[in-house]
């Protein structure tokens, strides 16, 4: 764990006063704009929702196809829906209408990655009038959302030295804060980066020290999160070499966490609440709360506890905080139910329970409601309370091809679940406004 020194006052009132405020219109209640939806903390606003599932699980509204192979979610906003895929030879950028899923447009973003786990990963993060995307080769594009027009581009790799730690190529999906657009290169002199959000210019670039013994330099696979812990807001991702805390304002490094970290792939974005941030990694790692402090004009990261794998691990899909509990897919590769007390690490339920889902398990909140995605392609409906495990329906996802892994969005009534070239729309809502069993 290491802290640095705060800036004089006068840098922040510097940034802060660069740039204009954003013009652009706020996002309605309904909207999805980008990954882990508006706060990136997969939990839906949306009340009214089906609380038990009939057979066969909730109507499907449409199908949409033509997106490619991919592994990315949908960002929903307004009348569009936006989603990336590899076709035809390159990786694009796919606008869709929320009506019946018709292809607007499309807009290429670079070479595509046709492995054995097909296509992208990113999620696009939409802004009001832009979009903005990367690849897994590192293209950094903003788009225009109403044509896909090209506003402008970075490379990841040429233009701030990043690379990934490990062999699966980027994954990220930007965010944006204000007018900043923030994103992770990876690189030691530039493990994060703040672009202006309108031209791409540099704002800043921020450098990391040594962060400890575990885990590989370069990018992880998760997300950047906004905290105000200890009174200063920062800017939390989970790198290669473990939990990072990067002051907004002018992309001074504040602290690091190396515990958490793994040689093979960090995955899960962090959760936080106060001055807290919890973490956790796959590949027999486990998991972590530690306490944001300010010490003089410091912040200090301490550990609050550390979870071994044989207690709890996500390999990859996420946790959800909902009141004082974690939820989430319990095993590297295995996604078991499982909840979790935020404050002291306390196993409530799960761990070792088994349903007809298998391998990980993205999570999602909403209406009381828990949805599991699991990589076979098995969604689960779960009551999300602490008091045990309440099982209230399931379905197959059609045409599931190996592994079925993007993360699930809850926007407007509506459960969206992209597998591969196909999305598929649901009705959650029901004609009634939502069945209230319990």
């Amino acid at each position: 764990m290491r802290a640095t020194r705060s800036m004089q006052p006068l840098v922040v009132a510097v940034v802060a006063a660069t740039f204009a405020a954003a013009s652009v219109p706020p996002a309605r209640s309904a909207d999805w704009p980008g990954w882990r939806g508006p706060n990136r903390d997969a939990v839906s606003a949306e009340t009214g929702l089906l609380q038990e599932w009939p057979a066969g699980g909730p109507p499907l509204l449409f199908k949409a196809a033509g997106i490619g192979a991919g592994l990315s979610s949908v960002a929903v906003v307004g009348d569009r829906i936006y989603t990336m895929g590899d076709k035809g030879g390159s990786q694009y950028v796919f606008a869709l209408a929320k009506a019946d899923g018709k292809i607007l447009w499309n807009a290429k973003v670079g070479a595509p990655w046709e492995d054995e786990y097909a296509g992208p990963r990113g999620t696009p993060t939409v802004d009001g009038d832009l979009l903005y995307a990367i690849g897994t080769e590192g293209d950094l594009v903003c788009l225009e959302t109403a044509t896909g027009k090209e506003r402008w581009r970075k490379s990841l790799p040429r233009d701030f030295g990043g690379a990934m730690s490990t062999m699966w190529k980027f994954s990220e999906s930007p965010l944006v804060d204000g007018d900043l657009l923030v994103f992770t290169p990876g690189a030691r002199d530039a493990a994060l980066v703040a672009v202006n959000k309108k031209t791409g210019a540099l704002v800043w670039k921020a450098g990391i020290p040594d962060l400890g013994p575990r885990g590989k330099d370069g990018a992880g696979y998760s997300g950047i999160v906004i905290s105000n812990g200890a009174g200063v807001k920062q800017y939390v991702q989970l790198l290669g070499k473990g939990l990072v805390g990067i002051r907004a304002s002018d992309g001074k490094f504040l602290w690091g966490y190396n515990r958490i970290a793994n040689d093979v792939a960090n995955i899960p974005t962090p959760v936080v609440r106060g001055n807290y941030v919890f973490a956790s990694t796959g590949y027999q790692t486990g998991a972590a709360l530690v306490e944001l402090s300010a010490q003089g004009q410091a912040v200090m990261a301490k550990e609050v506890y550390f979870l071994p794998a044989s207690t709890f691990q996500n390999h990859h899909g996420g946790v959800v905080l909902v009141g004082d509990h974690i939820y989430a897919g319990h095993g590297h590769n295995k996604g078991f139910p499982i909840s979790i007390d935020f404050m002291t690490g306390k196993v409530a339920w799960g761990g070792d329970i088994r349903n007809a889902g298998t391998g990980s398990a993205a999570v999602l909140y909403a209406d009381n409601r828990l949805y599991y995605r699991y990589q076979n392609g098995v969604v689960v409906l779960v009551e999300a309370t602490p008091a045990g495990y309440r099982e209230k329906g399931s379905f197959n996802i059609p045409d599931v091809s190996h592994p079925s892994w993007p993360h699930l969005v809850v926007a407007d009534g509506r459960l969206y679940v992209r597998e591969q070239d196909n999305l598929y729309v649901y009705d959650v809502r029901g004609a009634a406004g939502g069945a209230r069993g319990r």
